[in-house]
């Protein structure tokens, strides 16, 4: 499909057909483009957790309860959904991790430039850590850069997408452990195709005008 026929389109499905699955390959193929997910200095603070069967969506809409229930039929009836989820931290193991994956994958052509790659990298952590204050809400930034690739990339696709902020976060952590594994579940996105009952389809997209969103200098 074309990016701004895609842009016009696509929108937060509302309700689901639970027949309808995303074939196996095009799911993979969504999977790999979250993965080159763009971040600042490739800082990657994600981690997805990949709901693929009726068990596993249960787990997830376990956390969509009371103020949340109306997001709960999204999940179970969806192909598949996934709670995109940010570190709680970046420690100097992870940034290691980073610099030696850099170095698997042949981005240094020498150990000045893998230097240079190490202390840019732990410059912008600690300038967010110890200046600005607000490490966690930059990471948390990336996973939701990470969001927009992957909804725009399912646009490009055909297949329907929810974004989900409403949900308990604490059941979902717990739920699975995150707090453990370093991590805090940031948003959940349903992934599908939508119920003819989606009365979200049918309506016309809303958006401010140009002259109200751009400055052109």
């Amino acid at each position: 499909m074309d990016t701004l026929a895609t842009a016009k389109t696509r929108y937060a499905t509302k309700a689901y057909d639970a027949e309808k699955k995303i074939p196996h390959a095009q799911f993979e193929k969504l999977l790999e483009i979250l993965r080159f997910s763009p971040s600042s200095v490739n800082i990657q603070p994600w981690h997805f957790i990949v709901a693929e069967t009726d068990a596993a969506k249960q787990r997830i809409a376990a956390g969509l309860t009371g103020n949340y229930i109306y997001n709960s039929a999204k999940v179970l009836y969806s192909s598949h959904t996934i709670i995109f989820c940010t570190r709680t931290d970046i420690s100097a193991e992870y940034l290691e991790q980073l610099l030696q994956q850099d170095e698997l994958n042949g981005r240094f052509k020498d150990e000045t430039a893998k230097q240079g790659q190490r202390d840019t990298r732990q410059g912008y952590v600690e300038f967010y850590r110890n200046e600005l204050k607000n490490l966690p809400a930059w990471m948390e930034n990336q996973t939701y850069l990470a969001l927009g690739q992957l909804l725009f990339a399912a646009g490009l696709e055909g297949i329907d997408a929810t974004p989900m902020e409403g949900f308990d976060r604490d059941l979902i952590n717990q739920e699975f452990d995150l707090a453990e594994k370093g991590l805090k579940a940031s948003v959940i996105v349903s992934l599908g195709y939508r119920s003819e009952t989606d009365f979200n389809a049918k309506l016309p997209k809303s958006r401010l005008t140009d002259d109200v969103i751009f400055t052109r200098l």
